[in-house]
């Protein structure tokens, strides 16, 4: 089969990527090999690539954000048969025996494996994984290159969302707004949760807005207008920490959403943390996978993609990492290749 892999790391204008012939793999007892029609190109590839993150396989074909069909089945299969639709997402494997695991929390399991890093992806015209971890998309009607989006930023954008515990009624604060925090105002305005929207970006502030947000503007400026419930921070900016706590009421929670960070310094711990919590989003699990799309169909929130080729994979990365995609996101076509 046709793959991209990474065997050095490099800036990705320098296209450390390769397109070669590797072997094509088959399923095992209980895997399933899914024949990849799109995959959705993210920004932790670039980081990948890049080595902001370190190689954890050499080589290693990236992408995590995967949708096709299943096109060989493991004996011992029993979720999914030839023809079924399915996704794979950032979470690919974990122990299954240790605390975490058994308690529905393999986000955390020390063994954890993530599709495209330490395993192979999807840039390719086939993947294989354990069945457990592959992702029904039978029922959702979305069209593949409109899912294959949803499979990092929708995903992460509702774990996210849940960690706020926010309810109907509740005013929820979003400091950033790119992709997944676009998800994030989508699934609160599906459940009568007001949003607040704090963005630098003129078109940020414009787009929350039309997207639904009851408020949108820059708050180191202007101050968001009213008390939180409870906030998601994207932007990796250790000092956006304390002004969001000290607009979230007591007993509020503030959501750290990005892999890493710039330092946090709480200067005032009884006016802006007491009473309140602080929690971050650490990978993903099946819940949170699980849980998305069975509510996707209901949102109405869709944010564009642009389309492109095979071949062009490393010119997406490239207009991505420049922020110059004509839509917000990039959506990688695979299947017109010829099979192997």
């Amino acid at each position: 089969m046709k793959a991209w892999i990474l065997e050095k790391q490099a800036k990705i204008e320098e296209r450390p990527l390769q397109l070669v012939e590797v072997p094509t793999p088959h399923a095992q007892d209980h895997e399933v090999r899914i024949r990849i029609l799109v995959c959705g190109a993210c920004r932790t590839d670039i980081h990948i690539a890049e080595g902001d993150l370190p190689l954890k396989k050499s080589p290693v074909i990236l992408g995590h954000e995967i949708v096709g069909v299943v096109d060989e089945a493991g004996k011992d299969v029993k979720r999914f048969s030839v023809g079924d639709k399915a996704g794979v997402y950032w979470l690919y494997g974990s122990c299954k025996r240790c605390k975490y695991c058994l308690s529905g929390r393999e986000n955390f399991c020390s063994q954890i494996k993530c599709t495209g890093w330490h395993t192979h992806g999807g840039y390719a015209e086939y993947v294989t994984i354990p069945e457990e971890y592959a992702l029904p998309l039978n029922d959702v009607r979305l069209e593949p290159s409109e899912i294959a989006p949803l499979m990092c930023p929708g995903i992460a954008g509702y774990a996210a969302f849940k960690l706020t515990e926010a309810q109907e009624g509740d005013k929820l604060g979003i400091y950033g707004f790119g992709p997944t925090a676009y998800f994030v105002l989508g699934i609160a305005k599906s459940m009568g949760i007001e949003t607040y929207v704090s963005t630098r970006s003129p078109k940020n502030i414009e787009g929350a807005k039309k997207a639904g947000a009851k408020w949108a503007g820059d708050a180191s400026k202007e101050g968001v207008p009213c008390q939180l419930d409870s906030a998601i921070i994207f932007p990796p900016a250790g000092n956006l920490v304390e002004p969001a706590l000290s607009q979230v009421e007591r007993g509020g929670t503030v959501v750290l959403a990005p892999v890493s960070a710039s330092s946090i310094v709480i200067e005032n711990y009884s006016k802006n943390l007491w009473g309140r919590s602080i929690r971050t989003l650490y990978n993903l699990n099946k819940s949170d996978a699980e849980g998305f799309f069975e509510i996707v169909d209901k949102l109405e929130s869709r944010v564009g993609a642009s389309l492109f080729s095979f071949e062009e994979l490393q010119d997406a990365l490239i207009l991505a990492k420049e922020g110059k995609l004509e839509q917000p996101l990039a959506v990688i076509e695979i299947a017109s290749l010829p099979l192997q």
